[in-house]
């Protein structure tokens, strides 16, 4: 019980990010415009490239995780290794699912449609707001750093969650403020499940 009101008060924590007085939402909206803005016009096409590179493979990575810890501990009969895989993954599932009713709730239109000034590298579907590429990868990250506690797997886990949120800034799909909420979720989520790891 305690977990999951930890889990639903950092999960709605979320909402703080969303200032109710219309001078707040102002000053933040512009702070949101003004970065997306900036980093478009220093875009290169490689960068671009990498960038896009990254988004387009996180899903990848989200579930390729959870399926090679579950493969590897099923061939070396690792129980430990293949309760960790069910935390990863369940972490995720729980993360994508919250993610999706925020979403729905807060109905946050993509920045390339609130401001014609954003110039965005495609335009995907759905709300902006929180970010699920944030989501998902500091789901992952943060899971695996707590089922694996060690500086090699901490430091390249945040790195690649860290890389693909600021992916979604430059390429111009995701306020800031949709990221820093993507990253407070997927981290609660899966600190929210840590009663999963294996003893």
């Amino acid at each position: 019980m305690k977990r999951l009101r930890f889990l639903l008060m950092m999960q709605f924590s979320l909402f703080a990010l969303l200032p109710t007085n219309s001078y707040s939402q102002h000053a933040l909206q512009r702070f949101d415009d003004q970065i997306l803005i900036d980093l478009s016009k220093k875009r290169t096409p490689e960068k671009t490239g990498f960038f896009l590179f990254l988004s387009n493979h996180n899903d990848w990575v989200n579930i390729g995780v959870p399926a090679g810890l579950l493969a590897a501990g099923v061939i070396g009969d690792n129980k430990e290794m293949r309760q960790n895989a069910l935390y990863v993954a369940s972490s995720s599932a729980v993360n994508a699912l919250v993610t999706m009713l925020v979403k729905k709730i807060v109905k946050r239109p993509r920045p390339f449609l609130a401001n014609v000034k954003i110039n965005a590298v495609y335009q995907p579907k759905h709300y902006s707001f929180p970010s699920g590429h944030t989501s998902t990868s500091f789901t992952t990250a943060t899971a695996l750093s707590q089922a694996y506690p060690k500086w090699y797997v901490i430091a390249p886990a945040y790195l690649w969650a860290g890389s693909v949120s600021y992916s979604r800034l430059y390429l111009g799909v995701h306020y800031p403020t949709d990221v820093a909420a993507g990253a407070i979720l997927g981290t609660s989520t899966a600190f929210s499940l840590r009663f999963m790891r294996p003893d």
